[in-house]
Formats: structure tokens, C-alpha cells, sequence
């Protein structure tokens, strides 16, 4: 939503907004735009009389500048649905979609694009380091959009990414999630069975090859040509790592290949960039010329992003909330360091998370971390208590984010490599600990 702002303003529109708990980076990214942020959801924003009001997804009946925007008959709509009238319509859209690496594989492919002049549009739910905007209209006929699965608005329950009507389709891999929306993972393959439709017949459908349940949607139906990347077995495009540092990458597209030294690392990684590089290929962009980019790319905030070194200390900033994303971030991390310790701070705030429904595959996608510290908020299942007791002394909870913040201050050490990781702010408790450390450090 903060990025539908920001394509808003740029369209000359003036903007406001509200929210709760507001954050960064895009706090600061819009107040730095000049969208004013009204924080809580007082009625009487709408007294400016607003000629649309655009909805998040995180709105429901029941919130009071909602009830107000009904009763007044304010005219609204859904943040995808203005995007698509307002932005996508007549645009050449790449939409990034899959339960994992939607923001890096978005990022990475705006990127490439916009190193070989294209100057594309983009919507990305994440900060770019390259760009340092979440957000663009761009100049050029492209747009590449990160497309989620979760649903559209509390008066359109269809998932966000119908609303894209692509040109150029990626799915990076699927699983269970949003338990708050669906039953199960056969409903999800059904949205993105409905997805599949939109997609022209002169378009680009580029999959994940390796991913059991991506190939299930190509089943169910496929009207466009099918790209397949792989880190194994065979597939359009190939890909892996040339030294066990995970710092050489090398890929291949029928007879041409083409590699380098990049900053990224893990194999997850990998598979984004593939994605990447062959979505930009049906913007006439050569496999040489993307890698050459990706050499050249400096990731995404909050994900894996260094915030500071205090002491020998480092201290990192993910947005993994999945079993999946989690696990795959600490072996990233342990083929780094291997000689470091690798310690997780961890606040399970997803919906998905708060229910349960991952409580099981938690502490197996945690086991490789030295040290967990773990955050218990308020409304989580009991299920979580006993899942994680299986790591043993290794792992920790804690009812608040300073006692949290006080028992990594004893525990950690020179070395250390410490990851928080959260899809929210985590009350603040990377930022604390680094303070903290600063303080231990003075003499």
C-alpha cells in the first residue's frame, strides 16, 4: 500500500494515509515523498473530502474510518484493482509471484532491466538497495510487480495478483501459508490456477522446475509457453554455484552461458536470480547482460541486510517468517560462517505463524542456529511453547522484546553473526541490541 502511494503521488495525485504501527523503511520512504501518515483510523481523515480512497487488505468492517467511508458512499476501491486501472493496463507486466523470494526475484529483475536502460515501472513490498524506493511508474512500456497470493480486500476476497493480468508470469515455489485466508495448499494451487488464465497466449510463464507443486498449476491448465529454471536436473535455464562460498555464480540458457563474482549467497538465492534473468530475457534483455547486472546488485532492505558490526559482532535485519524462508536463511548463513556462531533472534508475528499451523516445522528450520531467542506475542498458541522445547537450552523465549534484548546482551560474543528476523519491527529489538552492545563496548 505504501508503494501504491508513492505511484499515486508520482501520477500528481495528492496523498494521505493511515495506518498502525508504522515502521520503517517505508515510513520513512514516505514521509521522505511527502504522504502524510495519519497514524490510527480516525473517521475524521475523510473530512477532506477525498475524491477515492484506496483500501488495504488489512482493513475490515468494523474499523472506524471504514464504517465512516461506507456511510459517507466515499467512492473506493482496492489497492490492486487501482493499480491495474490506473498503471497496468497498458503496460508489458512481469509479475513475480510464489510463496518465497517474490521481493528479491522483483528487485533483481527491476534491476537488470533498468542497468539496461529500460527505465521500468515497478511495485515492490520490499526496498530495493539499488533504487532505495519500494516504488515507480517508470517511463518504459515494462512494470514488474510483486504478485501476492494473500487476498485482495475485506470486499473482494479473490487473491491481489488476478488483478496483474501479466505478460510475463513467475512462480518460485509454493507451499502452505496464509492459514488466515486458506484451508489448505490445494486452495492456494486454485488461486493461482485462476492467475494462469490471465496469462495471454503470446505471453511468458517462467517456473521454478524443481518445485513439485508449481508443476501441479501447469497441469491444471497452461495457455502460454513454459520456461523452467533449475539448480538440478534439467530445465531452460541452469544455475549454480562455482565455489562453496556461494560467491561465484554461474547460468546457462541452451548454448549460452555467463557468470561472476555477486554479493548475495544461498542457494534460494540462486533460484531468484534464475527467475530474474530469464523474465528479463522477454524484455530482450542477453543472459551476459543480466548476470553482468545481478554482479552488481545490492540486495533488498531487511533481507539478510547488515545493519551494523559492534565488537566483532554482526547483526542482521531478515524478513524471514516461514519454516521454509527461516531455514533456508540459517544454512545460507552456517555456508558463510562456518566457523562462526550463528545466532537467531526470532518474533513469529505472521498470522500463519499465531495459529499454529507451523508449529511443528519450526524448530526443525531452527536446529542449525547456535543460539535462538525467541519473542512470544500475545495471542500465540501454546503449540509453540512445546514445539521449541525439543532444542533444548539453545533456545529461549521471552513475554517481552527488552528482556529479550537483555538475555542476548549477556549471551553473545566476538564472532558472532546475529539474524533477526521478523516480517514486522520487532519492537525495535535489533536497534536496542545494537545500542546495547555499543554501550557494553564504551569504557
Amino acid at each position: 500500500m505504501g508503494g501504491i502511494a508513492a505511484l499515486a503521488k508520482a501520477a500528481g495525485h495528492k496523498v494521505t494515509g493511515c495506518d498502525a504501527n508504522v515502521y520503517p523503511p517505508m515510513s520513512t520512504q514516505l514521509a521522505d515523498l511527502g504522504i502524510d501518515i495519519i497514524e490510527g483510523y480516525d473517521p475524521g481523515q475523510l473530512n477532506i473530502d477525498p475524491d477515492y480512497v484506496v483500501v488495504g487488505n488489512a482493513l475490515s468492517r468494523g474499523n472506524p474510518v471504514v464504517e465512516a467511508m461506507l456511510d459517507r458512499r466515499v467512492a473506493y476501491c482496492s489497492g490492486p484493482q487501482w493499480l491495474s486501472e490506473h498503471v497496468l493496463h497498458r503496460r508489458h507486466v512481469l509479475a513475480v509471484s510464489g510463496t518465497h523470494g517474490k521481493t528479491t526475484t522483483a528487485s533483481m529483475l527491476a534491476w537488470i532491466l533498468e542497468d539496461a536502460g529500460l527505465d521500468p515501472g515497478f511495485l515492490i513490498g520490499g526496498v530495493p538497495v539499488n533504487f532505495r524506493d519500494s516504488a515507480r511508474l517508470g517511463k518504459s512500456e515494462y512494470f514488474v510487480v510483486e504478485a501476492d497470493e494473500y487476498d485482495t480486500a475485506f470486499f473482494d476476497k479473490r487473491a491481489k495478483f488476478v488483478h496483474y493480468r501479466p505478460q510475463t508470469l513467475v512462480i518460485n515455489n509454493l507451499e502452505f501459508d496464509h492459514a488466515d485466508i486458506y484451508d489448505d495448499l490445494d486452495d492456494i494451487l486454485w488461486q493461482f490456477h485462476q492467475l494462469m488464465r490471465t496469462v495471454p497466449a503470446n505471453g511468458r510463464v517462467i517456473i521454478n522446475g524443481n518445485d513439485e507443486f508449481v508443476s501441479k498449476i501447469i497441469r491444471q491448465g497452461c495457455w502460454a509457453p513454459v520456461e523452467r529454471f533449475v539448480t538440478k536436473g534439467e530445465g531452460e535455464w541452469t544455475g549454480h554455484f562455482v565455489d562453496r562460498g556461494e560467491r561465484h555464480l554461474s547460468m546457462t540458457n541452451g548454448e549460452t552461458s555467463a557468470g561472476g563474482l555477486w554479493k548475495l549467497g544461498g542457494v534460494h538465492n540462486l533460484e531468484n536470480a534464475l527467475a530474474a534473468v530469464a523474465a528479463a530475457k522477454s524484455a530482450g534483455v542477453s543472459i551476459d547482460r543480466a548476470v553482468d547486472a545481478l554482479i552488481r546488485f545490492d540486495g533488498v532492505k531487511r533481507r539478510m541486510e547488515r545493519t551494523a558490526t559492534v565488537a566483532d559482532i554482526s547483526l542482521y535485519d531478515d524478513f524471514a517468517h516461514h519454516p521454509t524462508a527461516i531455514d533456508r536463511s540459517i544454512a545460507s548463513m552456517k555456508r558463510r560462517f562456518p566457523t562462526n556462531r550463528i545466532v537467531v533472534a526470532l518474533e513469529p508475528r505472521s498470522n500463519t505463524m499465531k495459529m499454529g499451523v507451523h508449529a511443528a516445522t519450526l524448530a526443525r528450520s531452527l536446529k542449525a542456529a547456535d543460539l535462538m531467542f525467541v519473542y512470544r506475542p500475545d495471542g500465540m498458541e501454546d503449540s509453540l511453547d512445546a514445539s521449541l522445547a525439543g532444542l533444548g537450552d539453545c533456545c529461549s523465549l521471552y513475554a517481552t522484546y527488552d528482556e529479550l534484548v537483555d538475555a542476548m546482551v549477556v549471551a553473545t560474543k566476538a564472532g558472532d553473526q546475529v539474524v533477526f528476523m521478523s516480517n514486522g519491527g520487532f519492537g525495535a529489538a535489533r536497534q536496542k541490541l545494537t545500542m546495547a552492545l555499543q554501550a557494553r563496548r564504551m569504557p
